[in-house]
């Protein structure tokens, strides 16, 4: 079964930029895409950005110019570059694997708190 790690989560001030890293633990040959979501206290969890086997990427309203997904392939991992980081970002950032066959799988989810 394929684990997905996460890191990179933490506390910053308002303005500040973060990096997102999740790496699976093996190779993954049915992979459709990898993404970020996230879930804030009270709110439905929601689509951050994602990233396609095939590279296309995909992006949440709250994210389109301020967060950049990208991959490594080799790494079998994705990151996701945060700036401009405003309260509203503050959740859990869950990493989010899916697959052709099989069942999909979630990351433990790094907490992200942007606050003065």
């Amino acid at each position: 079964q394929v684990h997905l790690t996460e890191s990179g989560g933490g506390l910053v001030q308002p303005g500040d930029s973060l990096r997102l890293s999740c790496a699976a633990s093996q190779t993954i040959p049915h992979m459709l895409l990898m993404g970020w979501y996230r879930q804030a206290p009270g709110k439905e969890r929601e689509l951050v950005a994602s990233i396609s086997s095939g590279g296309v990427t995909n992006y949440g309203a709250s994210a389109k110019g301020r967060f950049t997904i990208s991959r490594d392939t080799a790494e079998n991992a994705i990151y996701l570059q945060m700036d401009s980081l405003n309260p509203e970002d503050t959740a859990v950032y869950y990493c989010k694997l899916v697959v052709l066959i099989g069942s999909d799988t979630w990351g433990q989810g790094p907490q992200v708190t942007v606050s003065t």
